[in-house]
């Protein structure tokens, strides 16, 4: 999968503060002030608007969808950018 097949986006109300994601994916995940998990977009800035979606990079799609499945808050959907479904994440069909 490249970039731009998948996309991931956090949902605050369900974060947990654990930083499992950020673990796993550094590059697009990280924990704010508030203790809360937030995406990034490529450049690095932190993504802090509700239901704010990035692109998964190529290389990061396996522990992406690692974080979403070992995410205590089940808080961390991934979604395909073609047709919305749900890859990985509360959403997603196991």
């Amino acid at each position: 999968m490249s970039s731009e097949d998948l996309e991931v986006w956090i949902d605050q109300e369900l974060c947990t503060g654990d930083g499992l994601c950020a673990q796993y994916a550094r590059d697009v995940f990280e924990l704010d002030i508030d203790g809360l998990a937030y995406v990034k977009d490529p450049a690095g800035a932190l993504r802090q608007e509700a239901g704010a979606r990035v692109a998964v990079p190529a290389d990061l799609v396996l522990d992406v969808i690692d974080s979403a499945k070992e995410c205590p808050g089940e808080c961390i959907h991934v979604h395909r950018r073609a047709d919305g479904a749900a890859v990985a994440g509360p959403l997603a069909q196991d």
